[in-house]
């Protein structure tokens, strides 16, 4: 049955790629007097999966068991989830939409829409461990306040995702649990930390995902497993009920298959939150109206828009055909319309060690909680030093083994202790003795890397870099942050750009793409990516085990 949506969505794609190349930038009050309205839905699977329920094509029960049925077959290839719905309940779910829809009720704009939640976002109805053996077992009372807003709009909750745990990690490699593989080349890995939300929407395991951002967690992952990664300005999205690592830096992001879906989500789940004093007050416009089908734009659609190439991401460290692929990207936005034109951010850099000093010592004040006293993994001591200690030695930091893994057998990765590090690193760097030499300058560095980026989009309406120097490597490869996904504090979306570049092993690689705007509203950057996308020519990013399980 999923067949049948997927080929209804690569009709309208087809339809929209004959047509004459897509003017977006015009004023609305130009668009409605010169031009019809849409008469195609935009590459989405939201809408397309809404337009089959509201047309009669398809029951939500019919799509809710065919996505359930590619999860049970990918799954044990890819382990993208760690605990996966009662499929009875996600069937019954769907159901009420289907009988909602016969009575002719309004639905939500996410009804029957399958959503993977990273498992570092509370849901009352399943287990939130945050990839952690500390966790595991604890089930949180309420729903996080997005994960409730997706609910209330109709959506199905299918499963929580794997993830580094804590969200500390670039691989999902360091999961107490298991080890998610990219769906692209399951040898490789997914990306981190929220691995198994990027996997899960690209193996269409579900139709979106929520995942969170504190360095780069939606952006890196989405590159490397060829998806839409879209995380929000710092308080767009409410944070309550997300799993702390660094308060400051934290965001709950999306995962879609078009910058549509990634959107669509987005509206979703934004809005100022009571709950969360960090989130922000103002209005949440429609982005939806930014999605204009392709054959209702002018040949330059974005004419007059100005992108600048961050060049100190294009440097040193940066695999070639990344590089290569970020050029043609920006030949692509000039063919569109673009001026584009190369910046220089010589702060850009100080980003990745402000960045480990302030995510550390604010983890090593939130995870302090994790005592054997309040939450999860306990271990009995004669004394309230020794419980803690032992409780904490136990539950951080797992050993991660990756034994009889497709192609990898007899793998087994290297100890990670990463939680337990960056408490040490965190816990020192605040100490009384040191805390003006490291956290207060690595605030002040950040405020200086903010100030740099502020000043570029003054001059520029969105910023281009790689989300990541390299395409996806091999599970157990050495990795490190990338320091390309350090924009601390603005809306950013990745996407890919699939060429036909060989890397060193002769396999064809996702090159991601970056987009960086200023505005909290992300409506400029979603206009852009979304004509950018319905634009490119002769890209796939649907990857072949999605083929194999049809």
């Amino acid at each position: 049955m999923l067949s049948t949506v997927n080929h209804s969505h690569q009709r309208i794609l087809l339809l929209n790629r004959r047509r004459p190349p897509p003017h977006l930038f015009s004023p609305k009050s130009s668009l409605s007097t010169t031009q019809p309205p849409p008469s195609t839905p935009a590459p989405s699977q939201i809408l397309s999966i809404r337009h089959t329920l509201l047309n009669r094509q398809l029951t939500a029960v019919d799509v809710a068991e065919s996505y359930l049925t590619r999860l049970r077959l990918a799954e044990p290839t890819l382990r993208s989830f760690l605990h996966v719905a009662d499929e009875d309940s996600v069937l019954k779910a769907a159901a009420d939409v289907d009988r909602r829809i016969q009575r002719g009720e309004e639905v939500g704009p996410l009804a029957g829409v399958l959503v993977g939640v990273k498992d570092n976002i509370c849901t009352a109805d399943m287990d939130t461990t945050a990839g952690s053996r500390v966790l595991e077992g604890y089930r949180p009372p309420f729903d996080a306040t997005a994960v409730r807003k997706v609910k209330e709009l109709g959506a199905i909750l299918v499963g929580k995702t794997n993830l580094d745990e804590f969200g500390m990690g670039s691989t999902t490699e360091s999961s107490a649990f298991q080890v998610t593989a990219n769906p692209w080349d399951e040898s490789c890995v997914p990306g981190g930390s929220s691995g198994g939300s990027a996997a899960a929407v690209s193996a269409r395991q579900c139709v979106v995902s929520l995942g969170s951002d504190t360095g780069g967690s939606v952006r890196q992952p989405a590159s490397f497993c060829g998806v839409v990664g879209l995380k929000p300005t710092y308080g767009r999205v409410s944070r309550y009920g997300l799993v702390a690592y660094a308060s400051s830096l934290d965001v709950i992001g999306c995962f879609g298959t078009s910058v549509a879906d990634a959107g669509i989500l987005l509206h979703a789940i934004s809005g100022h939150d009571r709950f969360d004093a960090t989130s922000s007050k103002q209005e949440v416009p429609e982005f939806a109206s930014q999605f204009i089908s392709s054959n209702f734009l002018e040949s330059k659609p974005l004419q007059g828009v100005r992108v600048g190439v961050i060049r100190e991401t294009l440097e040193d460290g940066v695999d070639e055909t990344v590089v290569s692929s970020i050029r043609e990207a920006a030949s692509h936005l000039e063919n569109l319309g673009c001026s584009v034109t190369e910046v220089s951010l010589p702060s850009f850099s100080l980003g990745l060690p402000a960045y480990y000093v302030l995510a550390s010592s604010e983890s090593s004040s939130n995870l302090s909680r994790y005592d054997g006293v309040r939450y999860g993994t306990q271990v009995a001591g004669e004394e309230l030093a020794s419980l803690y200690g032992d409780s904490r030695a136990k539950g951080f930091g797992a050993e991660v083994w990756c034994r009889n893994y497709s192609g990898l057998s007899g793998c087994q990765i290297p100890l990670r202790w990463v939680v337990k590090r960056r408490i040490l690193m965190g816990t020192y760097a605040l100490s009384a003795g040191y805390y003006d030499a490291y956290y207060k300058r690595a605030q002040q560095v950040r405020t200086l890397v903010k100030k740099s980026f502020r000043a570029a989009l003054d001059e520029n309406d969105i910023l281009i870099s790689p989300a990541a120097p390299s395409a996806a490597y091999k599970i157990g490869m050495a990795y490190s942050i990338s320091v390309h996904c350090l924009a601390l504090g603005n809306a950013l979306l990745t996407f890919m750009i699939r060429e036909l570049h060989l890397t060193f092993s002769g396999e064809k690689k996702n090159n991601p793409l970056a987009m960086y705007a200023g505005d909290i509203m992300t409506e400029k950057l979603l206009r852009i990516g979304h004509i950018f996308e319905q634009t490119l020519e002769g890209h796939s990013f649907v990857p072949p085990i999605v083929n194999t399980m049809s």
